[in-house]
């Protein structure tokens, strides 16, 4: 009814995601991201550290129509210089060189988790390219579609939501009609449970140890 009628709203989800914790499946939203897609209209914000958050509400403000940002309970590092520029609708890419063999798009916590992966598979060799859409909707199917072929066509997504209507479909449908792109999706298959923050994102397959094996399987692709 808010699109329907046109209404000018503002929606922030704090403590989303199997991430929260000890506060358990009950508080954990892990169906947000696609419900807010789903409306005609809305700008849907994730941000992954405290400067693109900033950045995030500020731009929310400026904007007309239903706005909804997602935002993380863990204490994530700061990423971004305080001067980095925010656009809706267009992507960073966090990590980068010349020899990658697969593009890593992760949002909110999971881009965290997608830089250790980087580094330990860089340990042995492997380079991969780590992507922050910054907001899912609009998305900036441009850029993934040029990081993707830049690095051989291989994308992992990695989000802490469940499989249907978040980052990972919202990537699948950006490269649909590409020829020689593929996809592997990694996000929370099943109702979580009760548990420290690092061990539930390991346990639903969402931590740098899971985009490690993912990057590995994708490579032989």
């Amino acid at each position: 009814m808010g699109a329907v009628s046109q209404a000018n709203i503002v929606c922030v989800g704090s403590h989303c995601g199997c991430s929260i914790g000890e506060d358990g499946p009950s508080q954990m939203a892990l169906e947000d991201l696609a419900m807010f897609r789903s409306i005609p209209g809305c700008t849907v914000f994730y941000p992954c550290d405290a400067v693109e958050t900033e950045r995030a509400v500020e731009l929310a403000a400026n904007l007309t129509g239903i706005r909804f940002i997602r935002t993380s309970r863990p204490n994530t590092p700061v990423i971004y210089g305080n001067n980095e520029v925010f656009t809706v609708g267009k992507a960073k890419v966090v990590r980068k060189s010349d020899n990658d063999t697969v593009l890593v798009i992760g949002a909110g916590v999971t881009v965290h988790e997608a830089l250790k992966a980087a580094d330990e598979l860089a340990a042995s060799g492997i380079n991969v390219r780590v992507m922050d859409p910054f907001t899912l909707k609009p998305f900036d199917a441009e850029a993934v579609i040029a990081n993707a072929n830049a690095v051989g066509g291989r994308i992992v997504t990695v989000e802490d939501h469940y499989p249907e209507g978040g980052l990972g479909e919202a990537v699948a449908s950006a490269v649909s009609l590409q020829r020689n792109i593929i996809v592997k999706k990694l996000a929370v298959p099943r109702i979580p449970r009760s548990g420290p923050s690092e061990a539930l994102m390991e346990m639903f397959g969402i931590d740098h140890k899971a985009i490690v094996a993912a990057v590995k399987e994708i490579g032989n692709y």
